[in-house]
């Protein structure tokens, strides 16, 4: 934490909205006539500070636009979790000011809660002076996560779980400081890239008077429409990602994430409803992996990869048969592939298992090597210690993916529960 006063967050109100890339948006999606009538509504919506959204004034035919589709923001359990990853990530880590007080924190907190209330319903920012921006929210997600200091500083240190602090140390971790920790997390997500980078900016913005930023990473998946709803993502590997993930709306996806009464101790009762989420940056060694024939990256795996399917079945969402041998009586799925290691003996047990929503990265070329990418490894679940870290030893311990990936950058967040109308995320903190 850096030595820096706190001071107060001036905010003014933007008027005048510029409605010309509006009316072309929806000239677009409805025809001449419709677009029209709807560029005038949401400019005289922008330039009043109105409250109706993009939902209220656009055509029935430019609503179709994924780009006009909103994610509620309020509700028991914070957004940008259980849905659909959308295609585009950013995660933000900051470090809190050493002289930030509770009150601070509180102030802080509401603001970043209510710029990001108003931006997923495609609402711009009160301080944004490029409002335009607001009409294109595209499934946009903001989700706050808090470290151990933060926690801290609103509730005192025994509110602070055990289990909120660096992972422990994995034999195949090469940490780098720069990947690693922070007080407070900010998760934006949408299927529009400029969106994302648009409200990472304005909630950026709304803390420089409070934190610094100790880390950024920037993540993507399949582009929207690319793929059937409900396909599998591939990480750069090539390999289906998150294949045994629980079905959010599920119970099972209740019982694997979502913090009840009964998961932690008394003191740390202002988490329930929320979670617990890891976030692990896995530098992904592909030149090397090019060297290696496809028989022996689907043995390393312990699935197809034109499929996904596991080697002993015929479909993606086969179970795996670990007991399956070969006609000279080895495993067909070896004990060092990565599936059997990380399934363990958690089916149908939520106490074993995790949600994993990663999502990609690559910083290009360079003279040294034809790709520098990897993977954002974030996960949720309920209770860290019994369902993520086991996983993790077994991986660590015998994987023969290690061979081509290296975890790099490590952090843990306690994920609070979401915001009612009117309140701020992080409330229970200082209830």
């Amino acid at each position: 934490m850096s030595d820096c006063p706190v001071a107060g967050h001036g905010r003014f109100r933007q008027v005048g909205a510029q409605s010309g890339a509006i009316s072309r948006r929806a000239l677009f999606g409805a025809g001449a006539a419709a677009g029209v009538g709807a560029a005038a509504a949401i400019g005289a919506d922008l330039a009043l500070g109105g409250q109706g959204g993009l939902d209220a004034t656009l055509t029935a035919g430019a609503a179709q636009l994924n780009g006009t589709r909103t994610i509620a923001f309020h509700g028991e359990h914070q957004a940008g979790i259980e849905m659909a990853p959308q295609a585009f990530q950013n995660l933000v880590a900051l470090n809190l000011f050493q002289a930030t007080t509770p009150d601070d924190l509180r102030r802080l907190l509401r603001i970043l809660s209510d710029d990001a209330a108003r931006m997923t319903q495609g609402r711009y920012a009160l301080a944004d002076s490029e409002p335009e921006f607001a009409a294109t929210p595209a499934r946009l997600t903001v989700t706050f996560g808090f470290g151990p200091d933060l926690v801290a500083i609103a509730r005192g240190a025994d509110a602070v779980p055990s289990w909120l602090a660096p992972l422990p140390a994995f034999s195949i971790d090469r940490l780098q400081p720069k990947w690693n920790g922070g007080d407070l997390l900010l998760q934006v997500a949408s299927d529009d890239p400029t969106t994302v980078a648009h409200v990472t900016r304005m909630l950026v913005k709304d803390t420089r008077s409070f934190a610094g930023v100790n880390w950024f990473q920037q993540g993507f998946r399949s582009a929207h429409g690319s793929q059937p709803e409900g396909t599998t993502a591939r990480n750069l590997l090539g390999q289906v990602d998150g294949t045994v993930n629980p079905v959010p709306g599920s119970a099972d996806f209740d019982r694997v994430v979502w913090r009840s009464a009964t998961t932690g101790a008394p003191e740390q009762d202002w988490l329930v409803g929320g979670t617990t989420m890891v976030v692990r940056r896995i530098e992904m060694l592909l030149d090397k992996w090019d060297r290696l024939d496809r028989t022996g990256r689907e043995e390393t795996v312990g699935r197809r990869l034109d499929d996904g399917a596991p080697l002993t079945g015929t479909s993606e969402h086969d179970e795996p048969d670990f007991d399956a041998t070969t006609p000279v009586g080895f495993p067909v799925i070896a004990e060092f592939s990565h599936i059997r290691r990380a399934r363990g003996d958690a089916k149908g047990d939520a106490k074993l298992q995790i949600f994993r929503r990663g999502y990609n990265y690559e910083l290009g070329p360079s003279d040294a090597a034809v790709s520098d990418a990897g993977h954002i490894f974030t996960s949720f679940q309920a209770d860290l210690m019994t369902q993520f870290v086991p996983m993790q030893q077994r991986l660590a311990d015998l994987d023969l993916l290690n061979e081509w990936t290296t975890p790099i950058g490590s952090a843990v967040f306690a994920i609070p529960p979401g915001a009612p109308e009117g309140g701020f995320v992080g409330q229970t903190l200082f209830d």
